[in-house]
């Protein structure tokens, strides 16, 4: 049985859809396919003895039409910076196979194209997160200001990668890497804390 582990950060993602994006809600993308960049922070993280803390992650994903109805093409990027240990103890989280919801987006997947250890850049600051994977993606975006000057946010959607987000508008998603040539601002995006644990 795989090591219990928790995961504590920030996430943002960014894609192609028109604001505010249809796939959680398991309508058809926007364009009629979707490409997705999401990234993780690890503030404080741990699988079995081994501590993940300060770690970035990301996945690339890309679908030809509904996200729940036809299958999904994706890449794993890590934090060039774990050591073997850390690795050991994050791929089987990542791959879905420890549970958690890493374990629940598994059945969706089709395709993986790699894993790949590499620099990853992660900002946060306020409204605006931003994320760089050296040599392969950019993305940035701001959250949207809402009534009163609150945040606008989404609860509850089914699709969501946590139980309620912060909406924001991309002013960035650029990758390159798989084949993928993706180049899309001005698009939807998602912020929140995350909190995932597993088995």
């Amino acid at each position: 049985m795989p090591d219990a582990w928790s995961l504590k950060g920030d996430y943002f993602e960014v894609c192609n859809c028109d604001i505010a994006c249809p796939c959680v809600f398991l309508s058809d993308p926007t364009h009629g396919n979707c490409t997705v960049l999401v990234g993780w922070h690890i503030d404080r993280g741990k699988a079995g003895k081994e501590s993940l803390d300060g770690l970035n992650f990301a996945l690339a994903a890309a679908t030809p039409g509904n996200m729940i109805t036809t299958k999904w093409e994706v890449a794993v990027y890590v934090d060039e910076r774990a050591t073997p240990g850390q690795r050991k103890a994050l791929e089987p989280i990542l791959a879905g196979q420890a549970g958690g919801p890493f374990g629940a987006l598994a059945p969706l997947i089709g395709k993986v194209h790699g894993l790949r250890y590499t620099p990853i850049e992660y900002h946060l600051e306020g409204k605006r997160r931003s994320l760089r994977i050296k040599g392969v993606a950019e993305m940035s975006s701001e959250a949207i200001t809402g009534a009163g000057g609150a945040s606008v946010k989404i609860a509850g959607a089914p699709l969501l990668m946590t139980p309620e987000v912060t909406v924001a508008k991309s002013d960035k998603l650029s990758l390159s890497d798989y084949g993928w040539k993706w180049d899309r601002p001005g698009g939807n995006s998602f912020h929140s804390p995350f909190n995932f644990n597993g088995p």
